[in-house]
Formats: structure tokens, sequence, C-alpha cells
């Protein structure tokens, strides 16, 4: 696959984890009056959150014609998701940050 062919999925990858995840979590969190949540809390309702974009990504999977996107869509899903869980999404974990400094 050309690296043109997947750029816009690479980059809803970049925002997606921050801007779906963090941006709900943090509402939820307000909300709910909790102020000073465990990072392992944040990033599981971050990735609880992201994960109701799942439709989406498996839109293409109706599309026979579709099999090498969908595989990528695929890995990057998990890697997104592994780097969430473990702490490595520098977006997620600066908004973490920010909801702990400021609420």
């Amino acid at each position: 696959m050309r690296n043109d062919e997947r750029f816009e999925i690479e980059r809803a990858f970049d925002v997606l984890p921050h801007i779906v995840g963090s941006s709900w979590t943090v509402i939820w969190f307000r909300l709910n009056k909790i102020k000073n949540p465990t990072r392992e809390e944040y990033r599981k309702k971050v990735l609880e959150y992201l994960k109701m974009m799942e439709p989406v990504f498996e839109s293409y999977k109706a599309d026979k014609d579709l099999t090498e996107i969908i595989k990528y869509i695929e890995s990057r899903k998990q890697e997104e998701y592994q780097k969430i869980i473990s702490g490595t999404n520098v977006e997620v974990e600066k908004r973490y940050n920010r909801y702990i400094d400021y609420g």
C-alpha cells in the first residue's frame, strides 16, 4: 500500500486518541466530580471512549477490495490501544497532566 493511500487514516489515528478519547474522558471525570483519577483509571476511560469509534474503524470491512487498508486500520488501531494503556501516547498523557493540574 502506498503512503498516500493510508495518509488520512494515519492522521486520524494521530489525533483520535486525545481528541475523542481524552476529551470525553475529561468531561466524564469533571461531571462526576472526580478530581484525581489515577493514570490507569484515566487511560482505561480514554480507551473506553476511543473504542466507541469501532463502527468507523470497521466501516470498510464490507468491501472485499479494501483488504490492505482494512489490515492497516486494524494494526494501527491495536497499536494506538496499546500506546494508551502503556502510557506512551504523549498527547493522552499531556491531557491527563493538565486535568490533574487544572481540573
